[in-house]
């Protein structure tokens, strides 16, 4: 089973899983207070824009490079330059806010526990990227020292 997925699929599907879940999730779980309701909904939009914005960044800066799957394509290059000077994996960050957002701007509380789930899930991915990229680039270790993963100071 295991070579039948050697650029890493499952990591793809589970992640596209939570995302439509995140997506089309029916609104339940608790009430937001009205108070937090109104400053929710602007931030909401703001994180989801700022996510798109990140995200479309980092499709163009990977340029050939680019690829859904988490292991790198053969001949690409280690992109550090761009969104990549900043973090090492901007897609994913991006992804993270536009799910984050979105569960704010609806006020769901299920939703941010399965943007939470999105969290985990595409850290574990990261780190498992981060080994194939370690193989295939020499490099990759000094750049992993010098660049936050998911968001500056962060991770």
């Amino acid at each position: 089973m295991a070579g039948r997925f050697k650029r890493g699929e499952p990591w793809v599907v589970a992640q596209f899983a939570l995302l439509g879940l995140i997506l089309v999730t029916p609104h339940r779980g608790p009430v937001w207070p009205r108070a937090l309701v109104w400053p929710a909904r602007p931030l909401g939009l703001l994180a989801m824009v700022g996510g798109g914005w990140l995200t479309r960044r980092a499709f163009a800066d990977l340029g050939e490079s680019l690829t859904p799957l988490p292991r790198p394509k053969d001949g690409s290059v280690l992109v550090r330059e761009g969104i990549y000077a900043e973090v090492r994996h901007p897609i994913y960050s991006g992804l993270l806010l536009i799910a984050l957002g979105w569960a704010t701007l609806m006020t769901s509380t299920t939703r941010l526990a399965l943007a939470g789930a999105l969290a985990a899930l595409l850290s574990a991915k990261a780190r498992r990227e981060e080994l194939w990229l370690e193989e295939q680039y020499a490099d990759y270790a000094a750049y992993r020292e010098e660049v936050p993963g998911l968001f500056p100071s962060l991770w």
